[in-house]
């Protein structure tokens, strides 16, 4: 299986770890949006998105990215070309009212693919509020993130992988 993970990681690294982590299992390669080449994208089986939560949503550069992209064409299988989508935060995420990842899954079905699952995670957090204490979840990602991060990638590709969360 042919994988791509496109990622933005800005403030501490956290989001490039869980992205190297996922990469290993499937053996990906890691690129920005800029570095990112939309033949390959088109090429690869199944291709991840992800980002650091700022305000509520992920990043720009990432969400810029896909809007700019053209649409993708299924594999020879008649299938939609396969997708993922991961976010690390400071906050909890709560499905059932918000999905940092929802916006950008709804783009990326827009552009043709199938987002097969979600992942998030806790990261370090240093937005403004928590600065003064040092930040919010200051071992975070941890192990057993990375341990969560890379089971996730290893049920991609299966019969449609659901929702997954860190701890």
């Amino acid at each position: 299986m042919k994988a791509v993970i496109v990622c933005v990681s800005v403030s501490h690294g956290n989001t490039r770890r869980v992205a190297d982590s996922m990469a290993e299992v499937l053996g990906a390669k890691v690129v920005s949006p800029e570095e990112a080449d939309v033949g390959e994208l088109g090429q690869a089986d199944i291709v991840g998105f992800g980002s650091g939560v700022f305000y509520g949503r992920l990043h720009p550069r990432l969400t810029g990215f896909v809007r700019s992209l053209p649409g993708v064409s299924a594999p020879s299988g008649g299938e939609r070309r396969g997708a993922f989508v991961f976010a690390t935060s400071g906050l909890p995420e709560l499905p059932l009212v918000f999905s940092y990842a929802r916006p950008l899954s709804q783009l990326l079905q827009g552009k043709g693919f199938e987002v097969d699952a979600t992942f998030s995670c806790r990261a370090l957090d240093t937005w403004a509020p928590f600065k003064p204490l040092g930040g919010l979840n200051k071992h975070r990602p941890n192990a057993a993130d990375i341990a969560a991060a890379r089971a996730f990638a290893g049920g991609l590709g299966r019969p449609r992988a659901r929702t997954r969360a860190g701890t």
